[in-house]
């Protein structure tokens, strides 16, 4: 027996241990709850007059802007009907300032480089995206009302002829909206026709984004708060508490069986399973994420994946030890066949998850977020973590009957 390697790996477990007990209750109190766990603020808004869907798109982009403004992470923003739209915001403190803010009328300004406010939304009449004709380019065509063109020209002349350098920072005339820049053009001729372009995006896609926060500027309608209320959580505390006991009860079994049926390798799963643990409530943490129940399936399925990670490893190892090999050449031979059924699982698991952030919406995104996640540090503690805690265990000479690993 090595007694270096075995204090080294008692030093690795009772670190581990140690750091589950102290860090995973500050972790979790730390990861924001969605409106189904923890409830929040749920506002409901009515557009005043005719409205089109294009004006109820322009609505709901300003309101998006204005909620990200919050910090809020996984809110709802949906239309509910032909005019209204329906807002939930989980976790809220201060329902009265959220509503204060999202119920605000948009400002949109067109500033000089020194702060002087030349146009607001009023003037702007149209932002639409498109491609330049030439160079096959996206832009964003803008227009201006009669008022507007005649203050573009004065101005974009007074620059241009001011400021001969086209780079010139003084030439920028930057678009605020409630105060944040979302985007600083330069000035490069006069503009005497109230239509302008704006170029630098990368695809029709961005161009579409900001001609849509432009044409926010200038709400299409007036728009009234017609319901505000403080919700709890929509599951009901009894769901709540049945869920968490589940996946307690779930976790408990699965780490008491493993040591039973594989002995010394489920061993170290179990604490490769507490470290996995402890890797994505930290990265949940860093990310500021926001936990719903579909969230919570997400991570225990890739729990279950984990776990399953591991019990494939083992497999190929047991398999290995009953052709003759000794335990090390066992172990390497064991992860290097399981590797690539793993990481064809797993792959085709995260292109599932992307498939489904990419076309879903609110929690169906929260639960292919905290899945992919989960898929992830899986992956790094079954095939790294697992496998330098065996290969210890071989070094340190503890165990010498293959019994004990379950051939």
């Amino acid at each position: 027996m090595k007694w270096g390697k075995v204090v080294m790996l008692l030093g690795i477990f009772a670190l581990i241990i140690t750091a589950a007990f102290l860090a995973v209750n500050p972790l979790k109190d730390s990861i924001q709850l969605g409106l189904d766990l923890k409830g929040g603020v749920q506002v409901r808004l009515e557009a005043q007059g005719s409205v089109t869907e294009r004006d109820m798109d322009q609505i709901i982009a300003i309101m998006r802007n204005r909620v990200d403004s919050l910090g809020v992470t996984e809110p709802i923003i949906q239309k509910e009907s032909d005019n209204r739209v329906l807002i939930e915001l989980p976790g809220v403190e201060d329902p009265e300032e959220a509503i204060s803010i999202i119920g605000k009328t948009a400002q949109l300004e067109f500033r000089k480089y020194d702060g002087e406010v030349i146009l607001t939304g009023k003037q702007l009449k149209e932002a639409e995206e498109a491609k330049d004709p030439n160079t096959g380019e996206a832009i964003v065509l803008l227009e201006f009302d009669e008022e507007g063109t005649e203050i573009f020209a004065d101005v974009t002349g007074e620059l241009v002829s001011q400021y001969p350098d086209s780079r010139d920072q003084h030439r920028i005339i930057a678009i605020f909206l409630d105060e944040e820049v979302i985007q600083a053009p330069y000035v490069n001729e006069k503009i005497p026709g109230g239509e302008a372009r704006i170029t630098g995006y990368e695809d029709l896609a961005d161009a579409r984004n900001i001609a849509l926060l432009l044409r926010s500027g200038a709400l299409p309608a007036p728009v009234e708060v017609i319901e505000k209320r403080t919700v709890g959580a929509t599951l009901g505390s009894d769901s709540i508490v049945k869920s968490k006991d589940a996946a307690i009860w779930g976790i408990l079994a699965i780490m008491i069986f493993m040591p039973i049926f594989y002995r010394v390798p489920g061993l170290i799963a179990d604490i490769s399973l507490i470290l996995y643990s402890l890797i994505v409530l930290g990265v949940l943490t860093a990310l500021n994420a926001t936990l719903t129940l579909p969230g919570i399936a997400g991570l225990l399925l890739s729990v279950g994946m984990c776990v399953d990670a591991n019990i494939i490893i083992y497999e190929r190892l047991k398999d290995e030890l009953r052709n003759g090999k000794t335990l090390r050449a066992a172990i390497d031979a064991g992860f290097s066949r399981a590797f690539k059924t793993i990481l064809d699982s797993n792959v085709t698991t995260l292109i599932a998850a992307a498939v489904l952030f990419y076309l879903g919406t609110g929690t169906i995104r929260g639960f292919a977020v905290t899945l992919s996640i989960g898929i992830i540090c899986s992956m790094f503690t079954a095939i790294t973590f697992t496998r330098f805690m065996l290969k210890t265990v071989v070094e340190a000479k503890i165990f010498k009957n293959i019994k004990m690993f379950g051939a």
